[in-house]
């Protein structure tokens, strides 16, 4: 594929999440996620690995982040079980070892929490796929530090930018980054006509007080 710049990232991975559905946006007509939270979007990223050049973009934009902002990357983990294939293909890109990470320890055998190999003191990148509060991915995170892993980052598809998230990683002292975000998203949307001018107000409000909207 062609190499976009890292400013671009943003508006084009945004653009192929609107391209294959993985993405939808009804601002007047909401979600119900499972939290009861009532939400004008609705996201799954593994629509994309269907998709073999958007999910080699996807890939391709984790590898430039990487190799700009922690060349020093020993081992890729994953989340499981949505970062788990990102993450294998951003591994083959880079030719680094690959692990994954359960949301928790096996209950039988070595009852190990992370599969693969991270040795002590490695430096280690978390790929995720999606970052709403961000709990998951933190716990993912931490427990790559608890193994004696070096966190670098954690890096994720796309995230609906909450500042409780924001807040969380800053208190944990792990930094994420992301290939696109809910703001890149609204505007790509906006761009393109499939929602109207009075629907960005409604879609920013929704990210600043979730549990308010559509009340």
């Amino acid at each position: 594929m062609n190499e976009i710049s890292l400013e671009q990232l943003p508006a084009s991975i945004a653009g192929n999440l609107l391209d294959i559905g993985a993405v939808h946006l009804r601002p007047n007509e909401p979600f119900t996620w499972t939290s009861g939270i009532i939400s004008p979007i609705y996201c799954d990223n593994r629509l994309t690995m269907g998709h073999p050049a958007i999910r080699d973009s996807i890939a391709e934009g984790f590898a430039q982040l990487i190799r700009a902002r922690y060349p020093d990357t020993e081992v890729i983990a994953g989340t499981a079980t949505a970062g788990i294939p990102h993450a294998a293909w951003v591994a083959q890109k880079l030719n680094l070892p690959m692990a994954y990470i359960r949301d928790k320890a096996k209950g039988h055998g070595k009852q190990n929490q992370i599969e693969g190999t991270i040795k002590e003191g490695q430096k280690v990148v978390v790929i995720e796929d999606l970052i709403s509060t961000g709990g998951s991915s933190l716990k993912a995170a931490l427990a790559v530090i608890e193994a004696g892993g070096d966190v670098q980052s954690v890096l994720a598809i796309f995230t609906y930018q909450f500042a409780i998230a924001e807040e969380a990683f800053r208190e944990e002292g792990i930094e994420l980054q992301t290939l696109s975000n809910y703001t890149a998203l609204v505007e790509e949307a906006r761009r393109r006509g499939t929602i109207s001018e009075s629907d960005v107000s409604l879609l920013q409000s929704w990210r600043e007080n979730p549990q308010a909207f559509g009340k």
